[in-house]
């Protein structure tokens, strides 16, 4: 101790004698180390996080973070899946009234799906629609068997199309976007894609505006909550895995100007969604208000397609190229679920037995963002604290007198949010006025999430709700308060 002071006192002897400005520089020094500390601690929290910004008129990169870096697409793999569908629509190989034949493989596809049996049929118009605003699994793959003959096959050909148009570093292994660590893509490779699926079939990219669809009775309101809420947004999809985070890309036209926005790795649906709408709020005032000067992005020809049939293809007949070699390292990939996702076990006697974690596939893209959290990002005070704003997300009722209903206890809070909004969508007529709340409940080392609506003034109410959300397949709890 005796040393250290002689030469602290030796320090502090020769910064008087420099004078004060060293003592300043020094102590600025050591801020800005502070400081990227900081930021890298706060870059390895955020190892998922990617983003890009493109504007499309000259191809000129407007921001970037992590964009050559590997990561799960989660369900922006439908984006390539909903690519080469609009090529056979275009070469008359299917027309938007073709009907596509459900098989077994397709019908266990993991939720989000919309619990197509084997046998039926589904119209290609339909099973776009699906892909579009549900993100369904089991609409995916029956358009993979339709197109391909197997699913395999059609992963390898959505993977030779991505090399074809430029997309280097994406893999695909589904058409889904379901787990599979063989099954990687880039910021900058989602951006190309969303940008090419414009060019190359405007007609039918329209689809992607949709904000919702209705089938066999039931709707289904478009994952994409940036749709009519920031301002000339008109697509693209959205995606979500435990291993990739929220994912989102994002074409936004705001007069003469256009820019394609990715962003991946979100930790919840609505910041990804806040930190899609600083980007565009930021850098779409930078893109070109003049005449296109980028060179059209390369069809993707080559890559032979086979003509739809039920006779399954041998998985080799369309060979998947090595993928070119990785520059950048793929540390950032989490590791990924093996099991199935389980989030569609809900859970209504014995409601608070714990379901496994995996969440494989995206449920609704985004957590839990109510039409005032919409408003909140459409007037651009996104990640903002605003107490004047009622947020679907806080799930805390006002009052908890009467009655309530439980969808679900799990081991996540987001899926006990994305259950919530799910469970709305299925019944606005018993649920638009009731409260949604997610209730910390703990036993031993298991924590869950209770998934409840409180708001029923009498039995009679909570049961008839409970009623109307078993009908379509979501189980639910009545409980007295």
């Amino acid at each position: 101790m005796g040393g250290s002071v002689v030469v602290y006192g030796s320090v502090a002897r020769v910064l008087r004698r420099v004078g004060q400005n060293v003592l300043v520089a020094a102590v600025a020094f050591v801020v800005a180390g502070a400081l990227s500390v900081g930021s890298v601690s706060q870059a390895r929290a955020d190892s998922k996080y990617a983003s890009i910004v493109i504007d499309t008129k000259t191809g000129k990169v407007l921001q970037a973070t992590n964009a050559d870096d590997l990561r799960y697409p989660a369900s922006l793999t439908k984006i390539m899946t909903l690519y080469v569908l609009f090529e056979q629509l275009e070469a008359g190989k299917v027309s938007l009234d073709t009907q596509m034949k459900v098989s077994k493989h397709a019908s266990l596809q993991a939720p989000s799906k919309l619990g197509l049996k084997p046998g039926q049929t589904i119209k290609v118009r339909d099973a776009i629609r699906a892909l579009v605003t549900k993100s369904a699994n089991d609409v995916a793959a029956v358009v993979a068997e339709h197109v391909g003959g197997t699913e395999s096959n059609f992963a390898a050909i959505m993977t030779k199309k991505a090399r074809a148009l430029g997309m280097s570093r994406t893999t695909y292994r589904n058409a889904s976007g379901l787990p599979n660590p063989e099954q990687r893509t880039t910021a900058r490779d989602q951006a190309l894609l969303g940008r090419a699926i414009q060019e190359h079939f405007p007609s039918y990219y329209k689809f992607f505006a949709t904000r919702s669809f209705s089938y066999k009775g039931r709707s289904y309101a478009n994952h994409n909550r940036l749709l009519g809420r920031v301002r000339g947004v008109d697509g693209i999809k959205t995606g979500y895995t435990r291993a990739s985070g929220f994912n989102l890309v994002s074409s936004v036209k705001r007069g003469p100007r256009h820019i394609v926005a990715v962003v991946m790795g979100g930790k919840t649906g609505r910041s990804r969604d806040a930190q899609m709408a600083a980007l565009i709020k930021k850098h779409v005032g930078r893109a070109s208000s003049g005449k296109r000067t980028a060179p059209l992005i390369a069809r993707a020809g080559g890559v032979k397609v086979p003509t739809p049939s039920p006779a399954p293809l041998m998985a080799s007949a369309v060979p998947v190229p090595a993928p070119a070699p990785a520059p950048v390292a793929v540390a950032a990939l989490a590791p990924m679920p093996s099991a199935r996702p389980t989030i569609e076990q809900k859970i209504a006697e014995g409601a608070d037995m714990p379901v496994p974690q995996a969440r494989p596939d995206e449920t609704t893209g985004s957590i839990a963002e109510s039409p005032e959290a919409a408003v909140e990002i459409a007037s651009g005070s996104a990640g903002r604290d605003n107490s004047k704003a009622t947020h679907l997300a806080a799930y805390a009722p006002a009052t908890r007198a009467g009655w309530v209903i439980q969808i679900a206890a799990v081991a996540d809070e987001g899926d006990a949010h994305q259950l919530l909004d799910e469970a709305r969508a299925a019944s606005r007529r018993h649920l638009a006025k009731a409260s949604p709340y997610t209730e910390k409940v703990s036993k031993g080392d298991t924590t869950l999430y209770r998934a409840r609506f409180a708001g029923f003034d009498n039995k009679a109410k909570a049961w008839a709700a409970c009623k109307d959300l078993k009908q379509k397949d979501i189980a639910c709890l009545a409980l007295p308060q």
